[in-house]
């Protein structure tokens, strides 16, 4: 696959153009990525393709080699991998509190001590999401506004 990048005028809106055979995994990878910066990501939730903002997903959490999108009201189900949403949202308040759940730190309401050394995040959706006990000082770190 060729890459090209122009320069254009400041009056004009940028644009990212793809020209391809087919629409293949690597197209929608390039795509998810773009939409993500932006602060879009893709998923699918009864056999349709939606746009999803940022800003509404609640938690993000990976079951059975699937990942999924949590906001209010629905879960989506999207192609990527935990691990490149984990780098992708880092810088929008995301942060990885299990091995399989990504939360989104603007969504959380309080956070309650639990068993173990554990903690549970309590969302503004009434949700709850166990933080295990390994991420426990990323999560402080993070809510200091260190991380």
């Amino acid at each position: 696959m060729q890459t090209k990048v122009t320069i254009t005028d400041h009056s004009k809106p940028e644009l990212l153009e793809i020209h391809c055979h087919s629409i293949s995994d690597e197209v929608r990878e390039i795509v998810a990525f773009v939409k993500s910066r932006q602060g879009q990501l893709t998923g699918t939730a009864d056999d349709r393709q939606y746009e999803i903002a940022v800003s509404d997903i609640f938690y993000i959490e990976a079951v059975d080699n699937k990942t999924f999108l949590y906001t209010k009201s629905k879960v989506y189900e999207t192609k990527q991998k935990l691990y490149e949403l984990e780098n992708m949202l880092r810088e929008k308040h995301f942060l990885r509190v299990s091995k399989s759940t990504l939360l989104n730190l603007m969504k959380v309401s309080a956070i309650r001590p639990a068993l173990n050394s554990r903690f549970t995040a309590v969302l503004f959706s009434g949700e709850q999401v166990v933080i295990s006990r390994k991420y426990v000082p990323a999560l402080k770190q993070a809510l200091k506004g260190e991380g």
